[in-house]
Order: C-alpha cells, then structure tokens, then sequence
C-alpha cells in the first residue's frame, strides 16, 4: 500500500426506523457531503483501488456516492469488523485486506477513525498546526490522505473537510 484514505461516514438519522444503530441512513447533507468528498479525491488525482467500509448502512451508503466520482469504481468490500472500530482493529483490517492495492480507502466511524488518522499524523511527524487542525475535529465526510516516505513513516498529504468544499459539514 503507497497510500491510504481514511473517510468518516456522512451525517446520519439520529434514530433508524427500525430503532438500530447499524441501520441508520445517511441523511440528504450526508449523501450530497459524501458525493462532494468523492469528487473532491478524483479533483485531487487520489483514485482508491479498494474500498474497506464497514458494513453498517451510513458506511455503505457514503461509500457508494464516492464511487460515483470514480471510474473505473474500485472493489469493495464491506467488513463487519470495521463497525465501531478501534485503530487496531481498522490496522488489522489493512493487513488482512490490504496487501493487492496501492491506494486503499477505509470509511468507517469515529472515534476510531479519527485516533487512528492523528496517531499516523503524530507518528509520521506532521506539523504542529497539521496535528492542532486535525486534532481540533474530525467531523462527518472527512477525509484524510496519508503516503509513506522512505522510512515507512506516514506523511499527512490531506485533510480535506466538507464544509471547505461546498458541503454542509456535520458533527
């Protein structure tokens, strides 16, 4: 892997119909958030080769108006362990699914996304106000690219939030 993005779900129902978490839909600024940050990776030149999304209804939702900006659509596949996980459970993911693709996309749910996108940030020596900003918040449609150096380090290359590219931005 020479590049991975990990992507918060958009905003989603407080409450699904059938009273479970796992089924909460996107609502309409999360839909159209999502859509915005897919067009806003293939604006930047980042096309996934594979998409890991937890298999929760917002997750797949969101990963599936980031595919409309993407062609050819990179493979999916959607995780049960990516449902409210820890980093080391999103890492575990990335080794056990991840070794064919160059750049691998991961969309799951805070807060594990967004642990495990600042501790790559720290761990890879970003900059104070990289890691302020993105330590600030780490709201619905974000996304974070990282790139590995020489040394196997992650490099924050993006952070991208919603709301900076025309989106409504969520909580």
């Amino acid at each position: 892997m020479d590049r991975l993005i990990l992507m918060r779900h958009g905003k989603a129902e407080r409450h699904a119909q059938s009273g479970g978490d796992f089924e909460r839909a996107l609502v309409d600024s999360g839909r159209a958030d999502a859509a915005v940050m897919g067009r806003v990776l293939a604006q930047a030149g980042i096309a996934p080769d594979l998409l890991l999304v937890s298999s929760a209804r917002r997750t797949r939702e969101t990963a599936e108006q980031v595919l409309a900006a993407h062609d050819p659509a990179p493979r999916v596949e959607h995780l049960r362990d990516l449902y409210h996980a820890e980093p080391e459970d999103i890492l575990q993911a990335l080794d056990d699914h991840g070794d064919s693709a160059a750049t691998l996309m991961v969309v799951g749910h805070n807060p594990g996304m967004h642990e495990l996108a600042l501790r790559l940030a720290v761990q890879g020596g970003a900059s104070p106000i990289q890691t302020s900003r993105l330590r600030g918040r780490f709201p619905t449609a974000t996304v974070v690219v990282f790139s590995w150096n020489g040394q196997g380090a992650p490099v924050l290359e993006h952070l991208f939030y919603a709301q900076e590219h025309g989106g409504a931005g969520g909580e």
